[in-house]
């Protein structure tokens, strides 16, 4: 108490003074001991010297805006409104309603160290002079090097935030103006922000701390005070650089003399009574303070009579609760892990109407706001005590209190898209996640045993279904803590080991892979194994790693054949390695097992697709749709298929409802993009086509049909150039079909030697290829005469009769019957275009033949003949 009250009386500045007043506390120690009370009273001595305060805990902290909220409501509360953060506020809720959360990526930090952090340090060494050996440590290190240390352990803290970066930053720099703002009226000299309870707390603002400190956000006023209370220390990881500006203020039990001073103020003064006291209550604060209000008088009534410590103190408490109901209310209120009116409700039904401020009162429940929470060790005491003398209400209750979470749960999902209204998709609503893991642990104070298993597997969904690797995601950490309660509840060692399993991956580099690491091996429950090793191995193959998503896949199924995810998803991997038949006969077991699988029809449709299976595709991607109306994804395979099928308005339609959903889908841009080139849509081709390569840089097909698209356009400059750096990423089928279209527009922009290069270049004409056959020949054809390329067409027509593309030989007879005058050209016209998805390719095969009707007679016109015919009105 003294020294930070004679904190407050410090001048803050560093230049002004050689003892400046320090700017961040840490108390620390174990449930019990007094961290509350302590911050409670450091709270009451900064208000009485002047200073604004402010103090959030995990009741107010769901990340960095609800914690800023909070703690600028209540300094707005003793000062007036804070208009400036209410301004950012209000834009930050706009925002995040209209575009969603979209954090950009932190800058670098480039060679120098930041000037805030150049201060700090130097700040640091100063203070480190002082003590004993410092000199040593100052004279090795350099400042500079240390700041730039503190600069990359903010940056990478950074990185690793989840949320809305922008919006964020935009809140972080009001709030920090509105602290200066503040801090420069002369009646409050000091704000004192309290961020309790920091083991939870700090999951979300750990990183916004560093920043905040470290000036990003604006410089940090000097007359603002932190104070984090914890159970646990700082870790070296995240605090080394800042630990010379922590006070450390770690607390103990109390001293005798203390517990002695404590009774007293109680009225228990009694030598042997107070002795008693103090060993049965091992000098834990909350413990002594719990005996002291029980009205003790004699030995006797602290004697432990064989009953653990802690009950024994709660049960001198309900004794000295003369109504029989409000003891009960006491016991059965202590069930949910945090307390609300409608939960009080629930767990107290028919309590009298003043019980729950009744209950609001007692010197073991605390919090503030909608949520309050008993203190852990009063509660751990009152949980055993019911279980152990009410089993069956404990069930029942317990069970009552999970049908409310589930209830909840299923409202959450009614408020959510329909596409991510079922399956691993919904979890990433926080409010979501909060009722299941109330619901889990409920569930499992009912019988550990039994719902441990699907607490596991809803586990490995959550983790399955975050952001790769996302900043301050502390969801295991979560669950950890609620098995862990869970275990103590109900007395049951499982749990408790799957707790500290759990804690041991936060310590990880990427907790997340490594909490689900653990959830994959031996040891786990099957299916929870099973659902574990389906969501790693999807995982697995979205991040390019196929063979070791094949291989999870293929265990999952062996270990729960009956799971629709491990099948469904092991299908959707095999329907694009090219295995088909297998890929079907998964994503049909799945839909066996649930046919209201949304996400495993669209699969199916899509490998329905891959197989030719167009008709059926739709059909699937259709029933899809009826399940889930906003799935962008599902709009944008069917779009796919209808161009497939030729139908290109249809598809169109598809692809641009599937934008409306999802804006920033490359692929789709790409689909819809292909269309318009297919008809003939150029501009809309194009502007489709940059949209994708701006979203996708690295997307060849883009890349290639904006060549195509540039090429028929006659921009011929920027089509070589796209169509080139396309070519240097393509192999195969793919290499040859983008060469041949380098070469046509290299051709009709006149540069018939660069057509000829294109061609020739690592022998590619030697393949075999229809496409650069074809193109070969008709190069032959414009430079050199129709008569002097008929051996040209003779070996394209060779070529294309074994081709498995029914377009390339329909292609190749139509130009080579123009070119050799053996069929009537409106005749070779109509056969063209009857071959199936001839859309795919008439534009382009269109630009041939007009290229053809420029040539004299009798080619030229035999080839405007056949061209009125592809551009007429019979045409597709």
């Amino acid at each position: 108490m003294a020294r930070f009250s004679e904190n407050l009386r410090k001048n803050p500045d560093p230049e002004a003074t050689g003892d400046p007043a320090d700017f961040l506390f840490h108390v620390r120690g174990v449930g019990g001991v007094g961290k509350s009370t302590l911050i409670a009273e450091w709270r009451e001595t900064a208000r009485r010297a002047g200073a604004l305060t402010a103090l959030v805990d995990e009741h107010d902290v769901h990340g960095t805006e609800s914690a800023l909220t909070a703690l600028t409501r209540q300094l707005a509360e003793q000062t007036g409104p804070l208009k400036e953060y209410d301004k950012a506020l209000d834009q930050y809720r706009r925002a995040v309603q209209a575009a969603g959360d979209h954090a950009p990526e932190p800058p670098s930090v480039g060679d120098g160290a930041s000037l805030p952090s150049r201060m700090v340090t130097q700040a640091a060494f100063g203070a480190a002079s002082l003590l004993p050996g410092a000199a040593v440590v100052a004279a090795v290190a350099n400042p500079d090097d240390v700041a730039r240390g503190a600069d990359r352990l903010v940056t990478g803290i950074r990185r690793r935030r989840r949320g809305n970066g922008a919006g964020e930053a935009a809140l972080s720099r009001a709030f920090v103006t509105e602290l200066d703002r503040l801090c420069g009226r002369d009646r409050h000299r000091w704000v004192v922000l309290f961020l309790d309870t920091w083991e939870q707390t700090g999951r979300h603002l750990e990183a916004w701390l560093h920043e905040l400190l470290a000036g990003t956000h604006g410089e940090f006023p000097l007359d603002v005070v932190i104070v984090l209370a914890g159970r646990d220390e700082l870790s070296e990881r995240d605090w080394g650089a800042l630990r010379p500006f922590v006070v450390d203020v770690p607390l103990d039990v109390f001293t005798e003399q203390e517990t002695r001073e404590l009774l007293a103020v109680r009225g228990v003064t009694d030598p042997e009574v107070v002795e008693a006291v103090t060993g049965l209550s091992m000098r834990l604060p909350l413990l002594v303070a719990l005996l002291a209000q029980a009205g003790l008088r004699a030995v006797d009534d602290v004697v432990e009579a064989g009953a653990d410590l802690t009950d024994h103190a709660v049960e001198c408490f309900l004794q000295w609760i003369p109504e029989r109901e409000r003891r009960e209310t006491v016991l059965a209120a202590a069930l949910p892990l945090q307390l609300n009116h409608d939960l009080f409700a629930c767990a107290v039904p028919g309590a009298a109407p003043d019980a729950w401020d009744w209950l609001l009162d007692q010197p073991f429940v605390s919090g503030r706001g909608s949520y309050r929470q008993y203190h852990a060790v009063v509660r751990a005491s009152m949980l055993r005590r019911r279980r152990m003398h009410s089993p069956t209400a404990w069930s029942a209750a317990h069970t009552r209190l999970a049908e409310h979470f589930a209830a909840a749960r299923e409202a959450v999902e009614r408020t959510l898209p329909e596409r991510v209204r079922s399956g691993d998709a919904r979890s990433a609503d926080a409010r979501w996640r909060r009722h299941a893991l109330d619901e889990t642990y409920h569930l499992l104070c009912v019988d550990a045993t039994a719902h441990l298993p699907q607490a596991l597997e809803r586990l490995a969904g959550i983790v399955g279904a975050a952001p790769a690797e996302p900043t301050g995601w502390a969801e295991p950490t979560g669950w950890a803590d609620m098995l862990a309660q869970a275990a103590q509840a109900c007395d049951s060692a499982e749990p408790a080991a799957w707790a500290r399993r759990l804690r041991a991956t936060a310590g990880e580099e990427q907790p997340q892979t490594a909490a689900l690491d653990l959830l994959c091996a031996a040891g786990t429950p099957t299916r929870a194994r099973a659902r574990a090793l389906a969501v790693r191995g999807f995982r697995h193959y979205c991040a390019g790693r196929p063979a070791e998503a094949l291989a999870d896949l293929d265990r999952a199924v062996a270990l729960a054949p009956r799971l629709p995810e491990a099948l469904a998803y092991r299908g959707h991997l095999r329907a694009f390695d090219g295995s088909g038949a297998q890929a079907l006969a998964d994503l049909d077991a799945a839909l066996d097992l649930d046919p209201a699988y949304a996400w495993a029809l669209s699969q199916r449709g899509a490998a329905r697709a891959l197989a030719g299976e167009v008709d059926a595709a739709v059909a699937d991607l259709t029933a899809a749709l009826e399940l889930e109306p906003d799935s962008a994804t599902a709009l944008a395979n069917r779009g796919e298929c209808h161009r497939m099928a030729d139908r290109r308005d249809a598809a169109v339609a598809d692809f641009t409802a599937a934008l409306d959903l999802e804006p920033g889908n490359p692929w789709t841009h790409a689909c819809r993009g292909r269309v318009h080139l297919e008809t003939g849509r150029l501009d809309a081709a194009v502007a489709d086509l940059t949209a994708a390569l701006e979203l996708d840089p690295h997307n060849v097909m883009a890349l290639a049909n904006r060549g195509r698209a540039r090429g028929l356009a006659g921009r011929y400059s920027w089509a070589v150039a796209d169509l080139t750096e396309a070519l240097a990423h393509c192999s195969g089928e793919a290499d040859a079909a983008v060469a041949a279209h380098l070469a046509a527009v290299c051709r009709r922009s006149g540069q018939a030697e660069a057509a000829s290069t294109v061609l020739d270049a690592t022998g590619r004409v030697s393949t075999e290829s229809a496409a650069l056959l074809t193109e070969a020949a008709v190069l032959r054809t414009v430079v050199d005469g129709p008569a002097r390329s008929l051996d040209a067409w003779d070996r394209c027509l060779e070529a294309a009769a074994g081709s498995e593309d029914e377009l390339e030989p329909a292609t190749a007879r139509l130009l080579h019957g123009i070119v050799a005058l053996d069929t009537e050209p409106d005749g070779l016209a109509r056969a063209f275009l009857a071959a199936p998805r001839v859309l795919r390719i008439l534009v382009d095969v269109s630009a041939t033949v007009e290229e053809l009707a420029r040539l004299e007679a009798p080619v030229g016109p035999r080839a405007e003949a056949a061209l009125r015919r592809l551009r007429g009105p019979a045409a597709p």
